[in-house]
């Protein structure tokens, strides 16, 4: 069972970001505040739960919280100051996306910058722990799948429908005989190091 709060305020705020370890596309971070007794059974990590009960929960997660934001932050960036700190950056901007300021922040995993003067607390697998992560958890990745499926249109020899831009057989595969795109993360590894073998001359 999720337990609601971590600290004792009612404007705690829980944060998560989907699509780290990706190769293409954003990393997209949400932050929600539940209200005071908010339950819902179902509601989980979102990588614990189906597609079709992320899309199902997404609308009552958007509808019962307090508040939510969402915020998207690109390949570019990535590539400018790396996908830790392009996943801090989104979480802080989902928070300013909110129309109310939290009091206290939790946050899933252990890297986190501070969040202006708000005080915080980092919870590795906080997303199976926390109602206001686990929300924050299934908004990040449905918004961030939505887009990918998008994309997927206008370049379906990747697959994105499918993999959402993770570094799959199949995504590899495309990347080896198409090359990349602009959606592409440049800064990271797009195709596994060759290996080279030292032969007797």
């Amino acid at each position: 069972m999720l337990q609601l709060k971590f600290s004792n305020t009612d404007l705690e705020a829980g944060t998560d970001e989907a699509g780290r370890g990706c190769l293409a596309g954003p990393v997209v971070a949400a932050a929600v505040i539940l209200p005071k007794g908010f339950s819902n059974d179902l509601l989980n990590d979102s990588k614990k739960l189906t597609e079709a009960r992320r899309k199902m929960l997404r609308p009552i997660i958007e509808k019962e919280a307090l508040c939510y934001g969402v915020s998207f932050v690109d390949q570019y960036e990535i590539d400018q100051i790396n996908i830790l700190r392009a996943s801090i950056q989104a979480m802080h901007r989902a928070l300013d996306a909110m129309d109310r300021k939290p009091r206290f922040v939790i946050v899933d995993g252990n890297r986190f910058e501070p969040y202006k003067d708000v005080p915080h607390q980092t919870i590795v697998k906080g997303d199976g722990k926390y109602l206001s992560i686990a929300a924050a958890s299934v908004l990040a990745k449905t918004y961030r799948d939505e887009y990918m499926e998008r994309l997927h249109a206008s370049f379906p020899m990747y697959g994105w429908k499918s993999n959402k831009g993770y570094p799959t057989i199949q995504h590899r595969q495309a990347i080896r005989e198409h090359g990349s795109t602009e959606h592409h993360r440049q800064s990271f590894q797009l195709l596994p190091a060759q290996l080279k073998l030292d032969l007797p001359g």
